[in-house]
Protein backbone atom coordinates (compact mmCIF):
# COMPACT_ATOMS: atom_id res chain seq x y z
CA UNK A 1 0.00 0.00 0.00
CA UNK A 2 3.05 2.68 0.66
CA UNK A 3 4.43 1.19 -2.80
CA UNK A 4 1.21 2.37 -4.87
CA UNK A 5 0.72 5.69 -2.52
CA UNK A 6 3.98 6.65 -3.98
CA UNK A 7 2.60 5.95 -7.16
CA UNK A 8 2.06 9.14 -9.71
CA UNK A 9 -1.76 9.84 -10.09
CA UNK A 10 -1.88 8.00 -13.51
CA UNK A 11 -0.44 4.72 -12.63
CA UNK A 12 -2.54 5.08 -9.00
CA UNK A 13 -5.92 5.22 -11.42
CA UNK A 14 -4.74 2.34 -13.57
CA UNK A 15 -4.05 0.22 -10.22
CA UNK A 16 -7.02 1.03 -8.69
CA UNK A 17 -9.61 0.06 -11.85
CA UNK A 18 -7.05 -2.83 -12.64
CA UNK A 19 -7.68 -4.41 -8.59
CA UNK A 20 -11.32 -3.59 -9.43
CA UNK A 21 -12.35 -5.69 -12.67
CA UNK A 22 -9.68 -8.38 -10.84
CA UNK A 23 -11.65 -8.63 -7.81
CA UNK A 24 -14.84 -8.75 -10.22
CA UNK A 25 -13.04 -11.33 -12.24
CA UNK A 26 -12.20 -13.72 -9.71
CA UNK A 27 -15.98 -13.34 -7.85
CA UNK A 28 -17.28 -15.22 -10.84
CA UNK A 29 -14.67 -17.50 -11.61
CA UNK A 30 -14.66 -18.39 -8.14
CA UNK A 31 -19.01 -18.23 -8.17
CA UNK A 32 -20.91 -20.98 -8.77
CA UNK A 33 -22.85 -18.36 -11.49
CA UNK A 34 -22.71 -19.77 -14.87
CA UNK A 35 -24.20 -17.74 -18.13
CA UNK A 36 -26.30 -20.02 -20.74
CA UNK A 37 -25.51 -19.14 -24.42
CA UNK A 38 -29.17 -17.53 -24.40
CA UNK A 39 -28.38 -15.35 -21.24
CA UNK A 40 -31.58 -15.67 -19.04
CA UNK A 41 -33.55 -13.26 -16.74
CA UNK A 42 -32.06 -14.35 -13.49
CA UNK A 43 -28.27 -14.03 -15.05
CA UNK A 44 -28.79 -10.92 -16.61
CA UNK A 45 -29.80 -9.41 -13.55
CA UNK A 46 -26.74 -11.07 -11.81
CA UNK A 47 -24.09 -9.32 -14.12
CA UNK A 48 -26.11 -6.02 -14.02
CA UNK A 49 -25.69 -6.18 -10.67
CA UNK A 50 -22.30 -7.53 -10.58
CA UNK A 51 -21.68 -4.43 -12.99
CA UNK A 52 -23.33 -2.07 -10.41
CA UNK A 53 -21.04 -3.60 -7.41
CA UNK A 54 -17.31 -2.67 -9.64
CA UNK A 55 -18.85 0.85 -10.84
CA UNK A 56 -19.78 1.70 -7.21
CA UNK A 57 -16.44 0.25 -6.06
CA UNK A 58 -14.06 1.77 -8.29
CA UNK A 59 -16.04 5.47 -7.97
CA UNK A 60 -15.84 5.09 -4.24
CA UNK A 61 -12.03 4.30 -5.01
CA UNK A 62 -11.45 7.16 -7.54
CA UNK A 63 -13.37 9.48 -5.28
CA UNK A 64 -11.10 9.07 -1.86
CA UNK A 65 -8.31 9.87 -4.25
CA UNK A 66 -9.28 12.93 -6.27
CA UNK A 67 -11.95 14.61 -4.09
CA UNK A 68 -8.21 16.76 -3.00
CA UNK A 69 -8.19 17.73 -6.52
CA UNK A 70 -11.61 18.43 -6.77
CA UNK A 71 -11.68 21.10 -3.97
CA UNK A 72 -8.46 22.07 -5.02
CA UNK A 73 -10.24 23.11 -8.58
CA UNK A 74 -13.07 25.10 -6.01
CA UNK A 75 -10.18 27.16 -4.53
CA UNK A 76 -8.54 27.76 -7.87
CA UNK A 77 -12.22 29.02 -9.17
CA UNK A 78 -12.26 31.45 -6.39
CA UNK A 79 -8.65 32.99 -6.35
CA UNK A 80 -8.98 37.21 -6.61
CA UNK A 81 -5.30 38.43 -7.36
CA UNK A 82 -6.36 41.67 -5.34
CA UNK A 83 -6.84 39.87 -2.32
CA UNK A 84 -4.81 37.10 -0.53
CA UNK A 85 -5.79 33.62 -1.61
CA UNK A 86 -6.22 31.32 1.58
CA UNK A 87 -4.03 27.84 1.33
CA UNK A 88 -5.68 24.16 1.06
CA UNK A 89 -5.27 21.97 2.98
CA UNK A 90 -2.59 18.90 2.05
CA UNK A 91 -4.03 15.65 1.94
CA UNK A 92 -4.48 12.60 0.00
CA UNK A 93 -1.99 10.24 -1.85
CA UNK A 94 1.50 11.86 -2.22
CA UNK A 95 1.21 12.77 -6.03
CA UNK A 96 -1.84 14.43 -4.67
CA UNK A 97 -0.30 16.30 -1.76
CA UNK A 98 3.08 17.48 -4.09
CA UNK A 99 0.26 18.87 -6.27
CA UNK A 100 -1.25 20.43 -3.24
CA UNK A 101 1.91 21.79 -1.72
CA UNK A 102 2.90 23.19 -4.78
CA UNK A 103 -0.58 25.23 -5.65
CA UNK A 104 0.14 26.42 -1.67
CA UNK A 105 3.80 27.43 -2.70
CA UNK A 106 2.49 29.27 -5.73
CA UNK A 107 -0.13 30.96 -3.75
CA UNK A 108 2.53 31.84 -1.61
CA UNK A 109 4.66 33.81 -4.32
CA UNK A 110 1.87 35.37 -5.43
CA UNK A 111 0.85 37.48 -2.78
CA UNK A 112 4.24 38.01 -2.28
CA UNK A 113 4.82 39.35 -5.66
CA UNK A 114 1.01 41.47 -5.25
CA UNK A 115 2.40 42.72 -2.14
CA UNK A 116 5.67 44.06 -3.73
CA UNK A 117 4.28 45.31 -7.05
CA UNK A 118 1.17 47.09 -5.27
CA UNK A 119 4.05 48.83 -2.83
CA UNK A 120 6.11 49.30 -5.69
CA UNK A 121 3.13 50.97 -7.90
CA UNK A 122 1.91 52.93 -4.82
CA UNK A 123 5.18 54.14 -4.20
CA UNK A 124 5.58 55.61 -7.49
CA UNK A 125 2.24 57.14 -7.73
CA UNK A 126 3.55 59.17 -4.06
CA UNK A 127 6.31 60.32 -5.65
CA UNK A 128 5.03 61.72 -8.99
CA UNK A 129 2.14 63.57 -6.69
CA UNK A 130 4.82 65.00 -5.10
CA UNK A 131 6.39 65.93 -8.04
CA UNK A 132 3.94 67.49 -9.35
CA UNK A 133 2.64 69.15 -6.02
CA UNK A 134 6.32 70.92 -5.93
CA UNK A 135 5.72 71.67 -9.73
CA UNK A 136 2.65 73.71 -9.03
CA UNK A 137 3.71 75.33 -6.00
CA UNK A 138 7.03 76.22 -7.62
CA UNK A 139 6.02 77.24 -11.37
CA UNK A 140 2.26 77.49 -11.56
CA UNK A 141 1.57 78.80 -7.85
CA UNK A 142 4.98 81.42 -8.54
CA UNK A 143 3.98 82.58 -11.84
CA UNK A 144 0.17 83.50 -10.56
CA UNK A 145 1.59 85.45 -7.51
CA UNK A 146 3.65 87.59 -10.08
CA UNK A 147 0.38 87.86 -12.08
CA UNK A 148 -1.35 89.06 -9.18
CA UNK A 149 1.28 91.47 -8.71
CA UNK A 150 1.10 92.98 -12.23
CA UNK A 151 -2.60 93.56 -11.95
CA UNK A 152 -2.15 95.26 -8.41
CA UNK A 153 0.27 97.72 -10.60
CA UNK A 154 -2.42 98.24 -13.65
CA UNK A 155 -5.20 98.49 -10.87
CA UNK A 156 -3.63 101.50 -9.23
CA UNK A 157 -2.31 103.31 -12.31
CA UNK A 158 -5.82 102.20 -14.21
CA UNK A 159 -8.68 104.77 -15.26
CA UNK A 160 -11.93 104.53 -13.03
CA UNK A 161 -13.71 103.26 -16.62
CA UNK A 162 -11.72 99.87 -16.71
CA UNK A 163 -10.12 99.37 -12.97
CA UNK A 164 -13.65 97.06 -12.23
CA UNK A 165 -12.05 94.64 -14.86
CA UNK A 166 -9.11 94.90 -14.04
CA UNK A 167 -10.46 93.93 -10.35
CA UNK A 168 -12.08 91.22 -11.74
CA UNK A 169 -9.36 89.57 -13.27
CA UNK A 170 -7.17 89.71 -10.37
CA UNK A 171 -10.33 88.13 -8.23
CA UNK A 172 -10.04 85.29 -10.82
CA UNK A 173 -5.91 85.05 -10.87
CA UNK A 174 -6.10 85.31 -6.49
CA UNK A 175 -8.72 82.16 -6.72
CA UNK A 176 -7.08 80.24 -9.75
CA UNK A 177 -3.73 80.50 -7.12
CA UNK A 178 -5.84 79.32 -4.40
CA UNK A 179 -6.83 76.10 -5.91
CA UNK A 180 -3.35 75.27 -7.07
CA UNK A 181 -2.30 75.41 -3.54
CA UNK A 182 -5.57 73.08 -2.51
CA UNK A 183 -4.36 70.91 -5.78
CA UNK A 184 -1.31 70.80 -4.54
CA UNK A 185 -1.87 70.18 -0.93
CA UNK A 186 -4.37 67.22 -2.14
CA UNK A 187 -1.39 66.30 -3.44
CA UNK A 188 1.38 66.05 -0.86
CA UNK A 189 -0.34 65.90 2.39
CA UNK A 190 2.19 68.68 3.84
CA UNK A 191 -0.25 68.95 7.18
CA UNK A 192 0.82 64.92 7.60
CA UNK A 193 4.35 65.40 7.61
CA UNK A 194 4.58 68.38 9.80
CA UNK A 195 1.88 67.74 12.35
CA UNK A 196 0.99 64.39 12.22
CA UNK A 197 -1.93 62.42 11.39
CA UNK A 198 -4.81 63.51 13.74
CA UNK A 199 -4.46 66.89 12.78
CA UNK A 200 -4.26 65.90 8.84
CA UNK A 201 -7.39 63.92 9.75
CA UNK A 202 -9.28 67.05 10.79
CA UNK A 203 -8.17 68.99 8.21
CA UNK A 204 -10.01 66.71 5.71
CA UNK A 205 -13.18 66.61 7.61
CA UNK A 206 -13.02 70.31 7.68
CA UNK A 207 -12.56 70.83 4.10
CA UNK A 208 -15.31 68.39 3.48
CA UNK A 209 -17.85 70.35 5.73
CA UNK A 210 -16.67 73.59 3.73
CA UNK A 211 -16.34 72.08 0.21
CA UNK A 212 -19.45 69.68 -0.21
CA UNK A 213 -21.76 71.05 3.21
CA UNK A 214 -21.57 67.78 4.79
CA UNK A 215 -21.92 67.91 8.62
CA UNK A 216 -18.52 65.94 9.82
CA UNK A 217 -19.16 64.53 13.35
CA UNK A 218 -15.56 64.16 14.43
CA UNK A 219 -14.11 61.23 17.13
CA UNK A 220 -10.59 60.84 17.97
CA UNK A 221 -10.00 58.82 20.90
CA UNK A 222 -6.90 58.92 23.49
CA UNK A 223 -4.43 56.53 23.66
CA UNK A 224 -4.14 55.40 19.51
CA UNK A 225 -1.32 53.38 18.96
CA UNK A 226 1.58 54.93 17.21
CA UNK A 227 2.30 54.37 13.74
CA UNK A 228 4.83 53.63 11.47
CA UNK A 229 5.10 56.70 8.52
CA UNK A 230 3.96 54.32 5.77
CA UNK A 231 0.85 53.32 7.82
CA UNK A 232 -0.07 56.73 8.58
CA UNK A 233 -0.04 57.62 4.72
CA UNK A 234 -2.30 54.54 4.48
CA UNK A 235 -5.02 55.84 7.05
CA UNK A 236 -4.47 59.18 5.23
CA UNK A 237 -5.03 58.33 2.11
CA UNK A 238 -8.23 55.70 2.94
CA UNK A 239 -9.48 58.26 4.76
CA UNK A 240 -9.35 60.93 1.94
CA UNK A 241 -10.76 58.29 -0.53
CA UNK A 242 -13.72 57.93 1.67
CA UNK A 243 -14.85 61.45 2.31
CA UNK A 244 -14.05 61.95 -1.74
CA UNK A 245 -16.32 59.74 -2.47
CA UNK A 246 -18.60 61.01 0.24
CA UNK A 247 -18.67 64.30 -0.88
CA UNK A 248 -19.36 63.12 -4.71
CA UNK A 249 -21.70 60.44 -4.61
CA UNK A 250 -23.13 59.50 -1.07
CA UNK A 251 -25.66 62.71 -1.57
CA UNK A 252 -25.38 62.46 2.64
CA UNK A 253 -25.96 65.40 5.06
CA UNK A 254 -23.14 63.53 7.72
CA UNK A 255 -20.57 61.69 8.26
CA UNK A 256 -18.80 60.20 11.12
CA UNK A 257 -15.23 60.05 11.03
CA UNK A 258 -12.95 58.34 13.99
CA UNK A 259 -9.80 56.58 14.73
CA UNK A 260 -10.05 54.27 17.70
CA UNK A 261 -7.72 51.67 19.45
CA UNK A 262 -8.93 48.40 18.31
CA UNK A 263 -6.90 45.66 19.94
CA UNK A 264 -3.19 46.31 19.70
CA UNK A 265 -4.39 48.01 16.27
CA UNK A 266 -5.65 51.15 15.44
CA UNK A 267 -9.39 51.31 13.47
CA UNK A 268 -10.32 54.36 10.88
CA UNK A 269 -14.09 54.53 10.44
CA UNK A 270 -16.07 56.79 7.89
CA UNK A 271 -19.47 56.25 7.82
CA UNK A 272 -22.60 58.31 6.23
CA UNK A 273 -25.94 58.64 5.87
CA UNK A 274 -26.16 59.00 2.52
CA UNK A 275 -27.59 57.05 -0.56
CA UNK A 276 -25.21 53.67 0.15
CA UNK A 277 -23.83 52.11 -2.78
CA UNK A 278 -26.39 49.57 -3.80
CA UNK A 279 -25.40 46.78 -6.39
CA UNK A 280 -22.52 48.79 -7.87
CA UNK A 281 -19.13 47.12 -9.23
CA UNK A 282 -16.34 48.61 -7.33
CA UNK A 283 -14.27 51.17 -8.66
CA UNK A 284 -10.58 52.04 -8.93
CA UNK A 285 -10.98 53.84 -5.57
CA UNK A 286 -11.95 51.11 -3.67
CA UNK A 287 -9.26 48.96 -5.07
CA UNK A 288 -7.07 51.82 -4.90
CA UNK A 289 -7.99 51.76 -0.68
CA UNK A 290 -7.51 47.87 -0.43
CA UNK A 291 -4.37 48.02 -2.24
CA UNK A 292 -2.78 50.09 0.29
CA UNK A 293 -4.42 48.68 3.34
CA UNK A 294 -2.53 45.48 2.20
CA UNK A 295 0.29 47.13 2.17
CA UNK A 296 0.57 47.22 5.96
CA UNK A 297 -0.89 44.40 6.95
CA UNK A 298 -4.38 46.05 7.41
CA UNK A 299 -7.68 44.98 6.77
CA UNK A 300 -10.87 47.23 4.99
CA UNK A 301 -14.13 46.18 5.01
CA UNK A 302 -16.85 48.63 2.98
CA UNK A 303 -20.61 48.02 3.71
CA UNK A 304 -23.87 49.39 4.44
CA UNK A 305 -23.93 51.32 7.47
CA UNK A 306 -26.93 50.70 10.39
CA UNK A 307 -30.00 53.48 9.10
CA UNK A 308 -28.82 53.80 5.77
CA UNK A 309 -25.58 54.98 3.89
CA UNK A 310 -21.99 53.55 3.12
CA UNK A 311 -19.58 52.43 5.91
CA UNK A 312 -15.49 51.97 5.42
CA UNK A 313 -13.62 50.81 8.24
CA UNK A 314 -9.60 50.04 8.40
CA UNK A 315 -7.88 47.73 10.75
CA UNK A 316 -4.34 48.35 10.86
CA UNK A 317 -1.76 46.90 13.27
CA UNK A 318 0.50 49.17 14.89
CA UNK A 319 3.61 46.89 13.42
CA UNK A 320 2.45 46.48 9.99
CA UNK A 321 2.66 43.58 8.10
CA UNK A 322 3.33 40.29 9.58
Amino acid sequence: MRAAASLPLYWRVCLINGLVFLLGTAALALSPATVSAQVLGSEAVVLVLGLMVIWLVNALLLRTSLAPLDRLAKEMQKVDLQQPVRHVPVEGASAVRQLLSSFNSMVTRLDSERITSNARALQAQEEERRRIAQELHDEVGQGLTVVLLGLKRVLDQAPPEISSEVQLVQEMARSSLDQVREVARRLRPGVLEDLGLLPALAALSTDLSKGADVQVQRGFALGVPRLSPDAELVVYRVAQEALTNVARHAHATTVQLSLSRQGDGVALLVADNGVGMGNAPEGAGLRGMRERASLVGGRLTVGPRVGGGTQVRLLVPPEGPR
